[in-house]
């Protein structure tokens, strides 16, 4: 491969060389969200600032862990993972934020995805479709300990990946409209949780590095329940989410030994 940044060691997209990130990586999509998150670090320091992609590294009991931001959708998030990974990253954290599907998932509450429908472009150039995109165990159930620990409502789930934020809210208005709300439908009733856009990229692209990858998102809203008339409360602040992931590294840095 082609070496685009000319020898100086530093990752081309991320700017990041080894050594600049811990094992473990939480990644949210918003980079504003990075420092917000580095905040709960010892001693964060500024890595890079390049593109969407913002890292700060610091400690975390001890250890060396990272945030870096990936932006909105699969191609970025697949190349800050493939990235990270050579930097010397081997467990990944998102921390995002989704709408929900199911009545019960409520603004506020936090879905913890086991697995998620591949509805977007990005995995398919890493596996073939009927290879499914499922979430690394331990950190799906360390999330949910740390959710309980925390006394934050939260559902473990399947969610489902898109690529076009406005197909999902504004599908009559699309040529295809017909297609998206058809699957909609199937994808409600087979219970999937939320809707997102880069766990189903993560998870495969995860499988193809060979390391552990989980999802822990804020419920922003749930249009299913806009739509049945009840109560819709509109959420927006993601502290509930990034204490659950800080909460599920410590978990697993225990576990891990």
């Amino acid at each position: 491969m082609i070496d685009y940044s000319e020898g100086t060691g530093k990752q081309y997209h991320i700017q990041t060389a080894a050594g600049e990130v811990g094992r473990y990586v939480l990644l949210p999509g918003d980079p504003k969200r990075c420092e917000k998150i580095a905040q709960h670090f010892d001693n964060p320091v500024l890595v890079a600032d390049n593109r969407e992609y913002v890292t700060y590294t610091g400690t975390l009991d001890g250890q060396k862990v990272s945030v870096t931001s990936t932006g909105i959708g699969g191609p970025s998030a697949a190349i800050a993972m493939e990235e990270l990974k050579r930097c010397g990253a081997d467990t990944f954290l998102r921390v995002g934020t989704c709408g929900g599907m199911q009545i019960p998932v409520k603004g506020g509450d936090l879905v913890i995805a086991t697995g998620a429908i591949r509805a977007e472009g990005t995995s398919r150039e890493y596996a073939p479709i009927e290879y499914p995109a499922v979430s690394d165990f331990d950190l799906a159930f360390a999330l949910r300990e740390a959710a309980d620990h925390l006394g934050f409502s939260s559902h473990m789930g399947v969610v489902q990946c898109k690529d076009s934020f406005y197909g999902q809210h504004e599908p009559e208005l699309k040529p295809v409209g017909y297609d998206l709300l058809n699957k909609w439908d199937a994808w409600v009733k087979c219970g999937c949780l939320a809707s997102e856009m880069e766990s189903a990229a993560l998870f495969i692209v995860g499988s193809c590095l060979r390391v552990r990858v989980g999802t822990v998102l804020l419920c922003i809203a749930n249009q299913e329940r806009a739509k049945a008339g009840l109560p819709n409360e509109q959420v927006h602040d993601t502290s509930s989410a990034i204490k659950t992931a800080i909460e599920a590294i410590r978990i697993l840095m225990r576990k891990d030994g």
